[in-house]
């Protein structure tokens, strides 16, 4: 938590940046932070020389996968957006109806496979590591299509759909089952008129390590939880040793990911947002490109001609 304190007092004061009287040198690097470049070549050339290169990712880099995002206008499984399921309320109120949700996404994203930007991501972290440098990927989606891509240091940040926690014992589980339990099969239509199933508690997801049987749930963060202080740590330790930062198809509205680049950036480190359109935190970044990720980012990942390759 104290990261993120100390991160938010710097957010304010960079804020007011434009506002406050200051020196010429200052009112010159608010007023190019104001203006991001998008030039691809001065890209290329920042990024044929960092050595820890730290990913940012959000739902924008999955939507040309087909992945939903049941955000905004329109984003209802059936009469329900997501914010009214995916609570710990919601949860202990009907069980039933929050795995039906949960069950939908999973036989969903089990259909879908990574698009070019997740490739391009995974090639770039694979090339780049024979290199001696470092790739990380730090993602707010929970659909585990970086991981289908082959990308190996992964920080899912919101959890994944394809783990359970358990209520009682709290053990952390992958779980790829399709149905999950016997009595999802078949149920989860997101069509409005679709009647709730009411499935039994005892007949739910249930915990299989060794004389527990307690309900599980989806190992994701819900509105109102706490992120996992260990996945936030790693974080913390990945964006103080960064030299590049890439943020990829995320709004920079969600907390405490929004945070993230523009901390990186605060401290002189480049950061270039790639997205299909501009963000609230853009003018903070000294790169914008954009458009559709997987057709910006293969370009920008790939080998640089002076990388050498053994």
């Amino acid at each position: 938590m104290c990261l993120f304190q100390s991160t938010a007092r710097r957010l304010v004061s960079q804020v007011h940046c434009g506002l406050k009287a200051s020196s010429s040198k200052k009112q010159k690097f608010c007023l190019e932070m104001a203006r991001p470049s998008s030039n691809m070549a001065d890209f290329r050339e920042v990024f044929a020389k960092a050595k820890h290169i730290a990913i940012i990712t959000g739902a924008g880099v999955s939507a040309e996968s087909g992945v939903p995002t049941f955000r905004g206008a329109g984003g209802f499984w059936r009469k329900w957006q997501a914010q009214e399921l995916a609570t710990p309320g919601a949860f202990a109120r009907n069980p039933s109806r929050v795995w039906e949700f949960y069950h939908y996404r999973r036989e969903v994203m089990l259909s879908k496979h990574p698009n070019p930007a997740h490739i391009a991501i995974a090639e770039c972290e694979k090339r780049l590591s024979k290199q001696g440098r470092s790739v990380v990927v730090i993602t707010q989606n929970i659909d585990e299509l970086h991981r289908k891509a082959g990308t190996k240091h992964l920080l899912e940040i919101h959890g994944s759909l394809f783990k359970t926690r358990c209520t009682s014992c709290g053990n952390v589980a992958a779980n790829y089952k399709s149905p999950i339990c016997p009595a999802l099969a078949g149920k989860g239509a997101p069509d409005p008129d679709t009647e709730d199933a009411a499935i039994p508690v005892e007949d739910l997801p249930q915990c299989e390590e060794d004389g527990c049987n307690g309900l599980l749930r989806p190992h994701v963060v819900w509105f109102g939880e706490a992120l996992d202080p260990c996945v936030l740590t790693a974080v913390e330790k990945e964006l103080d040793i960064c030299d590049l930062c890439l943020v990829v198809g995320t709004s920079s509205v969600v907390y405490p990911a929004a945070m993230f680049a523009p901390q990186v950036s605060a401290r002189g480190v480049p950061v270039a947002e790639f997205n299909m359109e501009t963000t609230p935190a853009t003018n903070r970044f000294r790169f914008h490109f954009p458009g559709p990720c997987g057709t910006t980012l293969p370009l920008a990942l790939a080998r640089h001609e002076t990388e050498i390759i053994s």
